[in-house]
């Protein structure tokens, strides 16, 4: 009788082990999954809190974020660094490609076309929405210069990039070295004209390669609507700047 009632006993004390035990499970299991729910909820509010003035800037304006519609293309700004032709960062803030949806969903599509003939290059991005407050940092650098002639005057209304109509791009290979053009980007000189390539070549400014390559990023970027700048191989317009002051704002 004794043996008989110490089994009852003892199977009523596994019963309640295995009964606080899946109590901690579960409990355990509530506190994991808080914890990532937690995680998630704090990762979107240091999103929503990491977007920087300019940044909210331009959503404002209808701009939209280049790397929100297609993750794959490199966005590098040049003006967010001080290697560029000014020799300063003219962009406090702004990391982010921006540019109006129409413009931003051609140049996703000249990604498309990029990857279909070279599956590991990347268009990469130097520029794109520009504010007139960042123009006319440029132009106060070049105004009294010979190098005035490249940059866009904002008492005159400015340029493409400063209504987020205006790309300046290159081409990266599967190591995200940008494949060789001949110039840097932002190089203001004949030698970045495209309007005399093949003389350059016969002269060994650039060479045969460096001029293939820049055919190659132009047949692309015009074949989704886009116009090239002929004094920047890198820069391509969208419209005219008779067509973007008539129907767009410019971004102050």
């Amino acid at each position: 009788m004794k043996t008989l009632a110490c089994f009852l006993i003892s199977l009523l004390c596994m019963s309640c082990n295995q009964k606080q035990k899946s109590r901690e499970v579960t409990l355990v299991n509530e506190l994991d999954s808080n914890d990532v729910f937690l995680e998630v909820v704090e990762e979107e509010q240091f999103e929503r809190q990491s977007i920087s003035k300019t940044a909210k800037y331009l959503d404002s304006l209808g701009l939209v974020n280049l790397s929100a519609i297609d993750s794959t293309i490199i966005i590098d700004l040049m003006y967010a660094k001080p290697d560029n032709f000014t020799g300063e960062i003219l962009y406090d803030d702004l990391t982010e490609a921006y540019l109006l949806p129409h413009v931003a969903e051609a140049v996703v599509g000249a990604q498309q076309l990029l990857k279909l003939k070279h599956p590991t290059y990347s268009l990469i991005i130097y520029d794109a929405a520009r504010p007139m407050s960042v123009q006319q940092k440029m132009w106060d650098v070049v105004k009294d210069t010979p190098k005035y002639r490249y940059v866009s005057n904002p008492s005159r209304g400015g340029g493409l990039h400063n209504y987020g109509l205006a790309v300046d791009v290159s081409i990266v290979d599967s190591l995200g070295v940008p494949l060789p053009m001949g110039t840097s980007v932002d190089h203001l000189g004949v030698e970045s004209h495209i309007t005399n390539e093949e003389q350059n070549v016969i002269d060994g400014v650039i060479t045969s390669i460096e001029r293939e390559n820049r055919v190659m990023l132009r047949r692309i970027m015009c074949k989704v609507g886009f116009t090239p700048l002929a004094s920047e191989w890198w820069h391509f317009n969208w419209c005219s700047r008779r067509e973007a002051k008539e129907n767009h704002i410019v971004i102050e």
